[in-house]
């Protein structure tokens, strides 16, 4: 006897946000990616299917971190301290976008430098963080969105504390901006608000709702992204938007990616615990409808993309 599986038919959808410009489009990449799109929730194939895979960026820095894992030194090697060449061996290692995050105490003449140091060295869409804190974001945002007028930039980080500047320097040189509050569903709710009633069209809006690690809080997270995401679907405007989560940046903070000795021997290998760390926090957040899940580790980005692959692909049926 068939089984008859039901469906769910959402009223809403995600819009579609585009990062990057190419040259017809007034910028200079390669190539540009576009999230978002969904009228289902994450991977529901016999539901409606998703017009746009989730995409992987690569975090790199405009200095080489001393408080990263001496495994991701390991990795990167000397193109730690390039930004460009580390753009371009993240680009090689096959990363959708790249993430530069620019750290505390960055000038904003070197700011700007090493953007376009970056842009020069990779074609693939640029986001820009600040060292998340308003004062410094401000500081170093807004005459690097002037320098790269066009390109299409995602701007961050974009809190209740500095909207109103990241936003304005958004809209007056053709970037995004990357919304983000903590893991709360009314508060992400509230700061797009905001930002819409400053006049930056939605498409331009990228949420970030934060998240914690495996282990480490990521089941609030994840149900916070899960009701954002079935909001959206459910028809409400101020969610429809495509979502970013930083599982690099969780995980590698967390205890068993961090320390490789003084732990019980049954945690097994520093390195392959790590990169599951990593790989496990980022696939449970595409579950829970991440867009955009940026990493850290050349081979925590091979199994993610694999994961999406499988995930993202129709079943094979007899």
């Amino acid at each position: 006897m068939p089984i008859e599986i039901p469906l769910d038919k959402w009223p809403g959808s995600v819009r579609e946000v585009k990062i990057g410009a190419t040259a017809p489009e007034g910028g200079t990449r390669g190539r540009t990616v576009v999230v978002g799109g969904q009228k289902s929730m994450p991977f529901m194939h016999f539901e409606a299917p998703a017009p746009h895979r989730p995409a992987i960026a690569i975090e790199v820095k405009n200095r080489r971190p001393e408080d990263w894992s001496p495994l991701l030194a390991n990795v990167w090697g000397d193109a730690m301290d390039d930004p460009g060449k580390w753009a371009k061996a993240a680009e090689t290692v096959g990363a959708d976008l790249i993430q530069l995050t620019l750290s505390l105490g960055t000038k904003p003449d070197e700011a700007v430098q090493t953007v376009k140091a970056v842009l020069a060295s990779t074609g693939l869409p640029l986001i820009v963080f600040g060292p998340g804190q308003a004062e410094a974001d401000n500081e170093l945002l807004v005459p690097v969105a002037e320098a790269t007028k066009g390109e299409r930039l995602l701007l961050g980080i974009c809190e209740d504390k500095n909207y109103r500047t990241i936003v304005a320097t958004a809209m007056a040189n053709g970037h995004l901006v990357n919304a983000r509050t903590p893991m709360d569903v009314n508060l992400a709710k509230q700061l797009n608000i905001l930002i819409s009633d400053m006049g930056l069209p939605l498409d331009r809006i990228v949420m970030d709702p934060s998240t914690g690690a495996l282990g480490y809080g990521i089941e609030y997270g994840y149900s916070v992204m899960e009701r954002l995401r079935m909001a959206a679907l459910q028809g409400d405007s101020m969610t429809q938007l495509p979502m970013l989560v930083t599982p690099g940046f969780e995980a590698w903070k967390a205890k068993e990616a961090k320390v490789g000795s003084g732990v019980p021997a049954s945690w097994g290998d520093w390195e392959q615990r790590a990169i599951n760390w990593e790989t496990l926090t980022a696939v449970a957040l595409l579950e829970s409808g991440a867009d955009i899940i940026v990493l850290r580790h050349p081979e925590s980005v091979k199994r993610v993309r694999s994961a999406i692959e499988e995930l993202a692909s129709e079943p094979v049926t007899a």
